[in-house]
């Protein structure tokens, strides 16, 4: 699952959250600023642990101020360890 989260979500500690809350679910992958000021959340695991990330980032209780997230789902790539920040 790839999601784009707008908002004031760059300089607040929202990486290191997304990293957080995705090690708590077990999932790998990565949470990286863009230049436009969106932050990219890369994650793998099972289907329902994406899901309660997601659910995590719309939540309303995230660092800084998220005002949209939008999703694509693809097929696990595989290889990567850990939840690292970019």
């Amino acid at each position: 699952m790839t999601a784009w989260v707008r908002g004031h979500v760059q300089g607040v500690g929202f990486r290191w959250w997304t990293r957080s809350r995705a090690l708590a679910l077990g999932l790998t992958g990565s949470a990286a600023n863009l230049r436009d000021g969106r932050v990219e959340v890369v994650a793998e695991g099972s289907d329902e642990a994406c899901r309660a990330l997601l659910a995590a980032l719309r939540s309303g209780e995230t660092p800084g101020r998220v005002d949209t997230v939008v999703e694509r789902w693809s097929e696990p790539r595989g290889g990567t360890a850990g939840f690292v920040e970019r």
